[in-house]
Order: C-alpha cells, then structure tokens, then sequence
C-alpha cells in the first residue's frame, strides 16, 4: 500500500510539474491570409500576458510540417492549440487527431459561404476526435484566445489573476442606462 502511495505521489508530483511548464498556447493557421482574423486571438492572449506563438501551417500545402508540429507540440510546451482553417478547414480536426493537447477551431470566414463551410467543417469531428468550436471570424479568434487563457489558467495563477481581472472589466464596463 504504501509504494502505491509513493508512485501516485511521484505521478501527481510529474503531472504539476508538466503543468507548470506547459503555459503556452500556439496560434495556427492554413495560410497568410487568415492572420488577419487570427490577429484577434494573439491581442486578447497579449493583453492577459500569456505566451503564444503563431505559425502558418496548412493541412494541405504543408503536410508534413503539420505532422512534425502535433506530433512535437507536447515536447514544445503548448498547453492549447487554437487552429484558424477556412474553406474544408481540415487543420484543428488532423491536429487535434494527433495530439492530445486541447484544440480550439476557428472557422475563417470565407467568400462564397461567409465561413459556414468552415464552421461545418471543424464542428462535425468524428466521435473521439474533439475540436473545441467558436463562432466565425474575429469574434470566434477573440473568444478563443479567451478560452486559451481559462484553460491555461488552471494550472497558471497569474493568468488566472489577469483573467479575473478582465473579466471584471468587463461588467465595469456595460452602462447601467442607454443614453
């Protein structure tokens, strides 16, 4: 009884470290022309002073570079995956299929269809494959950025802290009356 107590202890000890050192988020996107929705994701993470990197990696011009970033993400200290793809929008649902870090969608707003195909596209993932979902465009990079954060903060007090604080912001901020 007592050595399965030590392992656990050593388990639960590895685990709050792996915790600890695991706080960043990494932004994605299939190409350059999505970073202008994406933007939105890295000026929420910034303001709530939580490190990020942003990359541009295509499920379908750049196969192997996806495959090389979730299969590394873990060893490359990203706690949450936020995944910008428009169109068939395949990039959060084959990251998240190889990784098991969390996995934000972004569905880019495209032309013909005003971004529901991308949003179909990364809602509709396969039992066993989850891709967490936010709304089209800025607003769905803005909030899940925002998500980033709360994710991050379980394990991050001072994200936490920043987190508690905007968000109190927020409520300041809406007006008791219209004027």
């Amino acid at each position: 009884m007592k050595k399965q107590i030590l392992n656990y202890g050593f388990f639960k000890n590895m685990f709050f470290v792996s915790m600890k050192k695991n706080k960043k988020v990494a932004i994605i996107m299939g190409s350059q022309s999505d970073y202008s929705t994406m933007k939105n994701c890295e000026q929420i993470l910034k303001r709530l002073k939580v490190n990020f990197e942003t990359k541009i990696i295509s499920a379908h011009r750049t196969p192997d570079r996806m495959y090389r970033f979730a299969k590394l993400a873990s060893k490359n200290n990203f706690s949450v995956i936020v995944a910008g793809a428009g169109g068939s929008a395949h990039l959060p649902g084959m990251i998240a299929s190889m990784t098991i870090i969390p996995v934000v969608g972004v569905p880019i707003e495209s032309k013909k269809l005003k971004g529901l195909d991308s949003l179909l596209s990364i809602v509709q993932m396969p039992k066993g494959v989850p891709v967490g979902t936010v709304a089209i465009a800025e607003t769905g990079a803005f909030n899940a950025g925002l998500l980033a954060a709360s994710i991050i903060s379980l394990s991050d007090s001072k994200v936490k802290k920043n987190l508690e604080n905007w968000r109190k912001s927020q409520s300041i901020n809406v007006k008791k009356k219209p004027k």
